[in-house]
């Protein structure tokens, strides 16, 4: 009975429009029942949700419909066709694009901070995704709702208060080689943050594995049952005496908050990231920190369709050059 209830589609779902995410299962993560890893790794949608969206066939690993046993393990491809409560359209509810670079293939964007990449619950509108299909669709006039096979692939993603450079899959082959890109780790990615005090060394490596925390399921820590492999390179810009440090992070793994807890373990939290810094992480002396002084600098990868390398810099905004400034003006 349970079944044919969560078989049959919602009236939400009948009169929604469907956005399809696809992932890559990383490498070191366990093998599991795909439910038990989809409830653990998609917050944003709740345990019902997904139990019904396997059910009605709208979970694919390796393009094969799914079952809630079926167990998933590192190289499988999930992709998930999900409802959302209300269409997406092309409308003026959306941040406009700052585009680095765009063709045929894939485009590479500015992000700024305050931004939600991906719509979850609380965050329909106003999200990343809404601006990159309101720039795909500019010429769409109608206000008709953006048809569902055609969609922004999202390869990666950052949190909503860190700005930077992210790269934007077009085709489903494009979308294909930047994942297995990211997958095998031959990305370059480096961060610039602006953190409290300063490691003991001006350069080195966090050798850390993290997981979901044991107590607490919305953070990450070294206290889970599941740790997974992290490793960040870290080198010091700029020291502002004993009160904070300009640093450069070059994660060579790509879990969840890495950066923010691995700085966090060294005793020196990033600026402004209440979750791992407390509170004292918003405020120094007479200066407030607006947001999470996290800043992803330079992004390079292997044009899928060219084979070419191409790296993008962005600059950080004005914000962490404020706040760049007050710390100089301290110390």
């Amino acid at each position: 009975m349970s079944e044919k209830l969560l078989g049959e589609p919602t009236h939400e779902e009948k009169a929604s429009t469907f956005m399809i995410t696809e992932f890559i299962v990383m490498s070191g993560e366990r093998i599991k029942r795909l439910d038990a890893f989809l409830v653990s790794h998609e917050r944003g949608i709740s345990r019902s949700r997904l139990q019904r969206l396997i059910v009605t066939g709208r979970i694919r690993v390796n393009a094969h419909i799914a079952k809630p046993s079926q167990k998933i393990q590192p190289g499988d491809r999930i992709t998930i066709d999900a409802p959302e409560p209300g269409p997406l359209m092309v409308n003026d509810e959306v941040v406009p694009l700052q585009v680095l670079y765009e063709d045929e293939a894939l485009l590479v964007v500015n992000k700024p901070a305050g931004v939600v990449v991906h719509p979850t619950s609380g965050n329909w509108n106003g999200t990343l995704l809404n601006g990159l299909l309101a720039h795909l669709y500019a010429g769409n006039k109608s206000q008709d709702i953006i048809p569902s096979k055609v969609f922004p692939g999202l390869v990666h993603r950052l949190d909503k208060d860190t700005s930077g450079v992210m790269v934007v899959a077009k085709t489903d082959p494009a979308h294909r080689s930047l994942c297995s890109q990211f997958e095998q780790h031959t990305v370059t990615r480096t961060y610039e943050a602006l953190v409290h005090g300063g490691p003991a060394d001006d350069h080195g490596i966090i050798d850390l594995a993290i997981g979901r925390d044991a107590k607490d399921g919305k953070k990450v820590s070294t206290n889970t049952p599941k740790p997974q492999t992290a490793v960040t390179a870290f080198k010091v810009l700029h020291q502002f005496g004993d009160v904070a440090s300009h640093v450069e992070l070059t994660p060579r793994t790509g879990r969840q908050h890495q950066l923010r807890v691995h700085m966090a373990s060294l005793g020196c939290p990033i600026m402004g990231d209440r979750i791992y810094g407390g509170q004292k992480a918003s405020q120094i002396s007479e200066t407030t920190i607006p947001r999470m002084m996290l800043h992803a600098r330079r992004l390079g990868f292997h044009h899928p369709v060219f084979g070419t390398y191409q790296e993008y810099i962005s600059e950080p905004q004005a914000d962490f050059v404020t706040v760049f400034q007050a710390l100089q003006d301290m110390t």
